[in-house]
């Protein structure tokens, strides 16, 4: 009873939110050591970006866990790294970002967010993809991306360990030249949909190459892109038309003002 009573003196002694705030420190705690006694049941993985192809499986990111950071199921989710889970996911190339949280329930809840290609870099067998910051990643059997296919003397260094950013910076300029074309050319539904593939020449001159036609686009380098693709347009609209289908096999647009057909 005397330890009631000193009880009954403290609490009458506190003021309203001293109590309040016991008693939300109090509940904490017992939902914490309640969190911590409870067992994850199972792994619920969501892919959370929209893109139009996966890279990524919900399988492919269970074996990424179970392979770098171990067993998860039966373990109490308060003993979850879930800082290293996100880590390892993070680390896979075609991640661009990872979540992991536990719920109550028992769950370990993943969502995983893709990177988005915007072009396919075909180097002799081996093919990759480039998202819009020039990040490289390899291609997986199985998984592919309707995206505008570079071939040819690509001047990049790639092998089947690549990922990430261009080695130098003379080859991550060309990148950046690179994706900012390929952007201008999805700008455009038209272009988006036509041109389908760029060959790069051995003196670093590409040429682009529509889905229908037989002409071929001598495009230089990747600069001054807008007028370029605006000559195109010209041919298309002026040159096609009053000459006749399929009359020219190659379209000059490297000089500037003007379109020199063969």
């Amino acid at each position: 009873m005397k330890g009631s009573g000193s009880i009954i003196r403290t609490v009458a002694g506190m003021s309203v939110l001293g109590i309040i705030l016991v008693c939300l420190a109090i509940s904490l705690g017992a939902s914490k050591s309640s969190r911590g006694k409870t067992l994850c049941e199972k792994t619920e993985v969501s892919i959370l970006d929209s893109a139009e192809s996966r890279f990524i499986s919900e399988q492919d990111v269970l074996e990424y866990i179970a392979g770098g950071y171990g067993k998860t199921e039966g373990i109490p989710v308060g003993d979850i790294d879930l800082k290293k889970i996100e880590d390892i996911l993070d680390g896979q190339s075609a991640v661009l970002k990872s979540e992991a949280y536990c719920t109550k329930d028992g769950v370990l809840h993943v969502g995983i967010t893709q990177r988005k290609p915007v072009m396919r870099l075909q180097k002799g067998s081996e093919g990759f993809y480039a998202d819009s910051e020039g990040y490289i990643f390899p291609m997986k059997h199985g998984r592919s991306s309707y995206v505008v296919v570079i071939d040819g003397a690509i001047p990049l260094k790639l092998d089947k360990t690549c990922r990430g950013l261009a080695s130098t910076e003379k080859e991550r300029q060309w990148m950046r030249q690179m994706t900012e074309l390929v952007k201008y050319m999805y700008s455009d539904k038209v272009w988006k949909e036509n041109i389908v593939q760029i060959h790069v020449q051995g003196n670093g001159d590409l040429v682009l190459i529509p889905r229908e036609g037989q002409e071929k686009f001598i495009f230089g380098k990747p600069t001054a892109v807008a007028e370029k693709f605006t000559l195109m347009e010209c041919y298309y609209t002026s040159i096609a038309p009053a000459r006749g289908k399929d009359k020219y096999r190659t379209v000059d647009v490297r000089y500037d003002g003007q379109i020199i057909c063969r």
